[in-house]
C-alpha cells in the first residue's frame, strides 16, 4: 500500500473524540497494532490549513496519546500519514484515504 507522510508544519490540528477502533462490530473485539500488539484507537482531528478546515479520523495505538492531549485542544502529530484505498463491496466500489500517526500530544503555548 502507497504510504504519503503528510506535512503538518503550517496547519493547524484540533483534536476532537477519541475511541477504541473496533475490529469486529459483532464481537467488539478491539484492533491491535500487528506488529506491537498495542490497542488502536480513532481520534477525530480537525485540520486546517490555508482557511480550510476538514475533519479527519487518525488511526493511532492507544499508548501514543499523551495525557496532556484532550479533546479540544490544539494538538501536534508525529508521523502523520495518509494512505490511498479503494474496495469493491457487495458491487458498489468504494475509496477513500486511511490516516495514521504514532503519537499525538497537546501543542507547547506560545
Amino acid at each position: 500500500m502507497r504510504v504519503i507522510p503528510v506535512d503538518t508544519s503550517n496547519a493547524a490540528l484540533m483534536l476532537g473524540a477519541v475511541r477504541p477502533k473496533v475490529k469486529d462490530r459483532q464481537t467488539g473485539e478491539i484492533a491491535v497494532d500487528r506488529d506491537s500488539g498495542t490497542p488502536l484507537v480513532l481520534a477525530d482531528v480537525m485540520f486546517v490549513l490555508d482557511g480550510r478546515a476538514e475533519m479527519i479520523t487518525v488511526t493511532l495505538p492507544e499508548t501514543g496519546i499523551a495525557k496532556n492531549a484532550l479533546p479540544g485542544t490544539a494538538v501536534t502529530m508525529t508521523g502523520l500519514c495518509a494512505a490511498p484505498w479503494e474496495s469493491v463491496f457487495n458491487g458498489q466500489a468504494r475509496h477513500g484515504i486511511a490516516y495514521r500517526a504514532t503519537a499525538v500530544s497537546a501543542k507547547a503555548a506560545r
